[in-house]
C-alpha cells in the first residue's frame, strides 16, 4: 500500500464506522433526536409520527451507507480507481430516492 492511499482509507473507514454506529443505535429505536427534521418537529407532529418505524428506516439507510463507504475504502486500499465512479452514483441515487 502506498502512502498516498493511507489517509483516504483511514478517513473512509472512520466514516464507515460512524454510519455503522448510527445504524446500530437507530435500529434499536433510539436516537430519533439525531434525525434531521424530527428533532425540530412540533410535539404534535412527533405524536403523529411512528418514531420506531422512522428509526428503522433511517437505520437501513445508514447500513446502506456503511456498505457504500466500506466498498469505497476497499477500493481506495486496493487502488481500484473505478470504485468511486460506480459507488458514488449508487449512493446518490439511493439518497435521493430516500429523501423523496
Amino acid at each position: 500500500m502506498s502512502a498516498d492511499r493511507i489517509i483516504p482509507t483511514i478517513i473512509t473507514l472512520a466514516v464507515t464506522i460512524m454510519f455503522l454506529i448510527l445504524g446500530l443505535v437507530l435500529r434499536k429505536g433510539k436516537g430519533a433526536g439525531l434525525i434531521a427534521g424530527y428533532n425540530t418537529a412540533s410535539p404534535e407532529e412527533k405524536r403523529k409520527t411512528d418514531e420506531k418505524a422512522l428509526c428503522r428506516f433511517v437505520a437501513r439507510l445508514m447500513f446502506f451507507y456503511t456498505a457504500c463507504f466500506g466498498l469505497l475504502s476497499l477500493g481506495i486500499l486496493t487502488g481500484t480507481d473505478s470504485a468511486f465512479a460506480w459507488i458514488m452514483p449508487i449512493f446518490l441515487i439511493v439518497t435521493v430516492i430516500a429523501v423523496i
